[in-house]
């Protein structure tokens, strides 16, 4: 079985990928094509997904089943001790406020719920 999910890419190459696989829901597809078609729909993907970007997951002979691949994601597949798992970038850490009237630190009332003093 192999899965496709496109997202923001041309519609041509989702008319394309018709031919070989089934669209079930807006970029989403589906089929059971050869491991020599499915590479071929993989190169086709990466070379004309433009701005768009894609995930190609099929089953495979491995302890999980399956692997995936991505094109242009933020997320990337990672081997971790023989499994392949999904690495999610942190998200950036938010500026520091420059506005005096914003303190740092505990306010008046949590310290005094922490502390229990007045």
């Amino acid at each position: 079985m192999t899965v496709i999910v496109l997202t923001n890419c041309p519609a041509g190459l989702r008319g394309f990928l018709t031919r070989w696989l089934l669209e079930i829901s807006a970029g989403v597809f589906i089929g059971n094509p050869s491991a020599r078609i499915r590479d071929i729909l993989w190169n086709e993907v990466q070379q004309y997904a433009d701005q768009g970007r894609a995930l190609l997951a099929h089953t495979t002979n491995n302890e999980q089943g399956y692997t995936f691949r991505t094109f242009d994601h933020t997320w990337h597949p990672k081997d971790h001790e023989g499994l392949t798992l999904i690495h999610r970038p942190s998200p950036a850490s938010p500026a520091p406020t420059t506005d005096p009237a914003k303190k740092s630190g505990w306010s008046k009332a949590s310290k005094r719920r922490r502390f229990g003093g007045r």
